[in-house]
């Protein structure tokens, strides 16, 4: 029962087929098994959980048919949670336990999910590997030597090992989507401000968004049905209406046209991945779509101009974590200088430091013209691109990531670290909805195929992706793990 998708526990749970008393259990069993060598899981919260399921059975019992009642699902450890531990894989932040949900774990509480725990990441989801996290690194379950992607590792982990249901992700630059390429599931970027960003702790404010990793794009559409939405109490927040997320998953495929940027099929991406992706769109062609080379003139400026923008916003962020309020605190500080410097070297990790004093000296005085102004200049030129491709074809496809999931430790270089998002930053910057779905492997490692749309083209971009899942299995393609754990 597991390994089923979300939609396919939801229908159990409404059939009778199991409780989700018991499939709480099914999936804490499951983590026991497991958690110690993936490393998945910062926090596991099991009494709560079956109350939780518990709670979900009754209503059920009682006629509630609420979509994803009962079903047991993770929150990435930067999701406020009250009465929790949030950490955000950060000593900074191993002992603050929030006195508040974030609006998304709100809204999947009145939906009635079950919160099996928090899932590791890259500390303060500053990363592509999921190597920077106080906690350890997470390891992928199909080769547990190899890194899960970052810095939404460790959800897309335990989907990928069936130790949730479903679980929440965020992605500033890619850290949904590159993580679902590297462990062979879904992971979907809405819109920026479709999604709210209240209670979900701040790395790059104009950039991160909220999104579901799951085993399925029609799971994607049920859980932004129950993420999506205006909040008063953020800002950032799109006041656009939402809408039903499944309703459209059902269209055809005839006569879409999909664009396939001519600067993603170049120097860098291995010959396993772009094979895969051909074979994709070859048969996105059988469904009746027409395919047309596009160009995106400036996608090669979207890392550099990321990050000077992403750590200048961060450097903002994170000036909050000081010793006074919460958090970590150095011991006995000899002064209030002391006690803030040697809080900010002590909690925070080396990539952390690093993207920290990049930020700032990009904003001081005069560096911020040459370069955080010309970087948001070349984002508005990015988002020109895709506003021009947009004109011409409906959705824009290509790799997640020029190659599947490298070894832990294998990429010690950071500015190597920061190209692996080469192909998912630029959709960040323009704020646009992008989705990775399984699309083939290559020596027994998964790809991800990335699809993107235009502003607030969710439904078109879910339903692109599950009509490919309707007519291929990669999707469905599960990790050995008998050899990891009992």
């Amino acid at each position: 029962m597991i390994e089923k998708t979300a939609a396919e526990l939801a229908s159990a749970l409404n059939n009778g087929e199991i409780s989700s008393v018991e499939l709480t259990q099914a999936y804490l069993d499951r983590i026991s098994a497991h958690n110690e060598q993936l490393n998945a899981f910062i926090t596991v919260c099991e009494e709560s959980a079956l109350n939780q399921a518990k709670a979900a059975d009754e209503k059920r019992a009682n006629g509630d048919s609420t979509p994803l009642l009962g079903v047991p699902m993770a929150h990435k450890d930067i999701f406020c949670t009250e009465g929790v531990t949030t950490s955000c894989g950060s000593r900074m932040l191993h002992n603050f336990i929030a006195p508040y949900n974030a609006t998304v774990v709100e809204n999947f509480n009145a939906a009635g999910a079950v919160m099996l725990g928090k899932t590791n990441m890259d500390e303060f989801a500053m990363g592509s590997s999921n190597e920077t996290s106080f906690f350890g690194p997470v390891r992928n379950p199909w080769d547990l030597e190899r890194v899960p992607g970052g810095s939404s590792g460790g959800s897309a982990a335990a989907i990928a090992a069936d130790l949730c249901g479903m679980a929440t992700g965020t992605d500033t630059g890619g850290s949904i989507r590159q993580p679902a390429a590297f462990c062979g599931i879904t992971g979907f970027k809405p819109s920026y401000g479709r999604v709210s960003r209240w209670g979900m702790i701040a790395f790059a404010s104009s950039l991160d968004q909220a999104g579901p990793i799951c085993k399925s794009a029609e799971d994607a559409a049920l859980m932004t049905n129950v993420m999506a939405g205006l909040d008063i109490k953020d800002s950032t927040s799109a006041d656009i209406a939402t809408e039903d997320y499944t309703a459209q998953l059902g269209q055809s495929l005839e006569g879409i046209k999909i664009g396939i940027p001519k600067q993603h099929f170049a120097e860098g991406l291995s010959t396993g991945v772009e094979q895969s992706i051909r074979d994709a769109l070859a048969e996105y062609e059988k469904l009746g779509a027409t395919l047309k080379e596009i160009d995106l003139p400036n996608n090669h400026l979207s890392v550099s101009a990321y990050y000077v923008v992403a750590p200048a916003e961060a450097s903002a962020n994170l000036s909050r974590y000081d010793g006074v309020r919460y958090g970590y605190r150095c011991e006995n500080p000899v002064d209030l200088e002391d006690m803030y410097k040697r809080t900010r070297s002590e909690g925070f990790g080396d990539e952390v430091k690093r993207r920290i004093m990049v930020g700032t000296y990009a904003l001081s005085a005069g560096f911020y013209d040459a370069y955080y102004r010309k970087a948001q200049k070349i984002r508005r030129l990015i988002k020109n691109d895709f506003d021009a491709a947009f004109k011409d074809v409906d959705v824009v496809i290509g790799p997640t990531s020029p190659h599947t999931a490298f070894k832990l430790g294998a990429k010690t270089d950071p500015v190597a670290m920061y190209l692996e998002d080469i192909y998912t930053i630029a959709v960040n910057l323009a704020g646009l909805p992008g989705i990775s779905i399984p699309a083939g492997m290559s020596d027994g490692l998964p790809i991800g195929m990335h699809i993107v749309g235009n502003d607030f083209a969710e439904s078109r971009v879910l339903n692109v992706a599950h009509q490919f899942q309707l007519a291929t299995d990669w999707h469905k393609q599960k990790p050995d793990l008998s050899g990891a754990g009992s």
